[in-house]
């Protein structure tokens, strides 16, 4: 039974408490859960303002294990300071306070591995990471966990970022990494390639992609971001995404291509889990876009919440109370 009183766990309580393989096994439940309307979204929403600045939520329902929840972060200035909040679906009373920049990473790694062991070849055994920033590491982990990897190769912008980067790999996954001057360099014969970037203009096309792979695309989450230029969906067998709802209004790569169009050959990650749709032995690529959604970051929030629980972890603090407004 929950603590009468709510917890607040810190990115280390979260860090201590689950991993990252340990996360993929609890999103595929997870979205086993949504295929059977066990688990409902939130519509996620953003707004934008400045220069590139954003403020996102996301939130879901598991009605069925009792809790209710939401995720928000601003990101501006180049940071964001997530907080997940955790509600008893019962009775609305709070239950926890999550610091979520680890959680984040675990469902955004986590996701695409998930998306990774039902859709990468089987033998796949290299990456390509377009991208190094704060996700780009839990991005190598994550396909690692689903595809032992025997290689990696990287491309950013910034020679110092993605040489950064590559010993990160190397010392901290294990896991060989080379630093290259090119998208078209580090995708050239990728059967696995992920881009997480915050790029404005799409950077991959369908002739730089080798028949066979797959495509993890994850960084342009906002209408006025994109990675991938649209020639990539003709070569697609399946065009897979976390929520269809949200690729629907947020992402300019979908939007772009499928306006007018038709949506029902974009297919839920829950319906691939649920209904146990492997790679096609033929397809050329499979495409997996994640937007990030709710049921993602409660189903990893519920479990953190349980584990802390049974070991005792997490500061408590008051139920807040009830009071009635001053009027005049």
């Amino acid at each position: 039974m929950p603590s009468a009183e709510p917890i607040w766990l810190t990115e280390a309580d979260t860090a201590s408490l689950l991993s990252l393989p340990e996360a993929i096994d609890v999103l595929e439940r997870s979205l086993a859960l949504e295929a059977r309307d066990e688990a409902r979204n939130m519509l996620k929403t953003q707004v934008s303002w400045g220069d590139g600045h954003t403020v996102h939520a996301i939130g879901a329902v598991f009605a069925v294990d009792g809790f209710a929840g939401t995720k928000t972060w601003a990101h501006a200035g180049g940071g964001a300071t997530p907080l997940l909040i955790l509600f008893d679906a019962r009775d609305g009373s709070l239950r926890a306070v999550i610091e979520a920049f680890a959680l984040g990473q675990l469902r955004t790694g986590g996701i695409s591995g998930v998306a990774t062991r039902w859709l990468a070849r089987a033998d796949a055994s290299e990456l390509a990471l377009v991208g190094s920033g704060k996700q780009a590491l839990a991005q190598v982990a994550a396909v690692n966990a689903v595809r032992p990897l025997k290689r990696v190769r990287v491309y950013s912008p910034t020679a110092a970022h993605r040489t950064r980067c590559v010993e990160r790999i190397r010392n901290e996954i294990g896991i060989d990494a080379e630093a290259v001057v090119s998208v078209a360099e580090a995708v050239n014969d990728a059967p696995i390639i992920t881009l997480v970037t915050r790029a404005r203009e799409a950077f991959l096309s369908e002739a730089m992609v080798a028949a066979g792979a797959h495509i993890n695309a994850i960084g342009a989450i906002t209408p006025d971001r994109v990675e991938f230029a649209g020639d990539i969906f003709g070569r697609c067998a399946m065009s897979v995404v976390d929520s269809v709802a949200s690729v629907q209004r947020l992402s300019r790569e979908f939007i772009d291509h499928f306006a007018g169009d038709d949506w029902s050959r974009v297919t839920p990650l829950s319906a691939v889990v649920a209904e146990r749709r492997a790679r096609p032995s033929a397809a050329d690529l499979t495409l997996f876009k994640a937007m990030g959604m709710g049921i993602s970051d409660l189903a990893l929030g519920i479990e953190i919440y349980h584990r802390a629980q049974r070991c005792g972890l997490g500061r408590h603090f008051a139920q807040p109370q009830t009071a009635t407004p001053r009027l005049r």
